[in-house]
């Protein structure tokens, strides 16, 4: 068992884990923050994408140990209480979701956008979401909400 101890949605966390543990399965099982979906398993779906120090990642991809000292965000610690994130309102405005699996994933990897290219084109939406998959939509919605989210975050 190894210590760590990290920042997750501004709450300081310490625990012990087992070397083989992925940093999913410490947000989902132990934490409880289950808005991180466990999609593929292969860090391919982008459904457990995270913020992890600045960057968005697939938490599927790396061991809980790597975490040891960093600041995390999840999709639980996007909002401000009741006040959606501006990516979160969009979505929900636009309806860039349809059975919702993959939606936290994506609205990370928009915040990841949109933290890079405030303004982005159709082109560069398609580029930063291409390590995210969506079963349900045509993306059609998911590329409105980013450009929606884009002009909430504006104002």
């Amino acid at each position: 068992m190894t210590k760590i101890s990290f920042t997750i949605n501004g709450k300081q966390v310490s625990t012990d884990v087992e070397g083989r543990t992925l940093l999913v399965d410490l947000i989902r099982d132990e934490l409880r923050l289950t808005g991180t979906h466990v999609g593929c398993d292969t860090s391919q779906c982008g459904c457990c994408t995270i913020e992890l120090n600045g960057d968005m990642v697939k938490s599927c991809a790396m061991l809980a140990a790597q975490a040891d000292g960093a600041t995390i965000t999840t999709i639980e610690g996007l909002a401000k209480g009741d006040v959606l994130h501006p990516v979160q309102q969009a979505f929900t405005e636009c309806h860039g979701l349809q059975c919702g699996f993959c939606t936290p994933g994506m609205i990370m990897a928009s915040v990841g956008i949109l933290k890079a290219n405030p303004n982005p084109s159709d082109d560069d939406i398609v580029k930063g979401l291409e390590g995210n998959l969506c079963r349900c939509t045509g993306y059609v919605n998911i590329i409105k909400s980013v450009k929606r989210a884009a002009e909430l975050m504006k104002a």
